[in-house]
């Protein structure tokens, strides 16, 4: 089983539902955990709203920072996985594992003036993304196989969902 870390800088939405639906959909391949550079201290009631309605559970979700990933008795991390801008170009602390990086840049839907529509599209468009990695079989392939396979999913999605 692979481990996904997914990073944004407050661990509060973005990353909240990248973990959650690793974790339902990835059950048996992949074992998501989430963090922030900065966490905020709680999870945005948007996400917890837009998780509920989805039918996921909510237990055990936090806002937390991503030393608790760093260092001895951290679990190994494979594919750590940014989702916001401020995240993507911070210096990142030395993982247990030498995972693999890629970026899948999503819109904050925290701060928007209609939260529920925008926790609807950052929903949605993290549920595509992880379901077009779960299409390839990411445990076979070599480090470089998997950066450019995020990396290839990113690049799609992101160019159909502008255009």
């Amino acid at each position: 089983m692979l481990n996904v870390l997914v990073l944004c800088t407050g661990n509060s939405a973005r990353s909240i539902l990248g973990e959650v639906l690793i974790n339902a959909l990835g059950a048996g391949r992949l074992r998501a955990f989430s963090a922030g550079s900065h966490p905020v201290g709680q999870v945005n009631p948007g996400a917890l709203d837009k998780l509920e309605r989805e039918g996921h559970k909510l237990s055990g979700l936090e806002s937390k920072s991503w030393d608790r990933f760093t260092g001895p008795g951290a679990p190994e991390i494979d594919i750590v996985i940014t989702v916001c801008d401020n995240a993507a170009g911070e210096s990142c602390p030395v993982w247990s594992g030498a995972p693999v990086t890629a970026h899948w840049g999503i819109p904050d839907p925290a701060g928007a003036s209609e939260p529920g529509p925008a926790f609807d599209a950052a929903y949605a468009a993290l549920r595509r993304r992880v379901n077009a990695m779960l299409a390839v079989p990411l445990e076979d392939f070599d480090a470089r196989q998997r950066r450019d396979a995020l990396e290839r999913i990113h690049d799609s999605y992101t160019f159909a969902e502008r255009g």
